[in-house]
């Protein structure tokens, strides 16, 4: 067998974590966004009282599972927030 000096060694539970870092990141974001949509309608009295329950009931359920999800996989919120540099970082650091 020829050695392939040019080979890059792949630890695959660390692609696998990595991967499911950035999902986690996009599905939080896309949380985020959806809590300030659903605040924004609630504030404009858009929602009947039983939306506003089960819009409250949905966002809770839906950041305990990205609670559950980030321990899961060894992550916590802070590693979700991915540093964009000079732009800063991708999350509100209000989580």
């Amino acid at each position: 067998m020829v050695d392939r000096p040019n080979r890059i060694e792949i630890d695959k539970d660390e692609v696998r974590r990595d991967l499911m870092k950035l999902v986690l990141t996009i599905v939080e974001l896309l949380r985020q966004l959806m809590e300030r949509q659903a605040i924004r309608r609630v504030d404009q009295g858009d929602l009947t009282e039983q939306e506003e329950e089960d819009l409250g009931t949905s966002l809770m359920l839906l950041a305990e599972a990205m609670d559950e999800l980030t321990e899961q996989f060894g992550l916590t919120p802070a590693d979700l927030n991915l540093d964009l540099g000079p732009l800063g970082p991708l999350l509100p650091r209000d989580r």
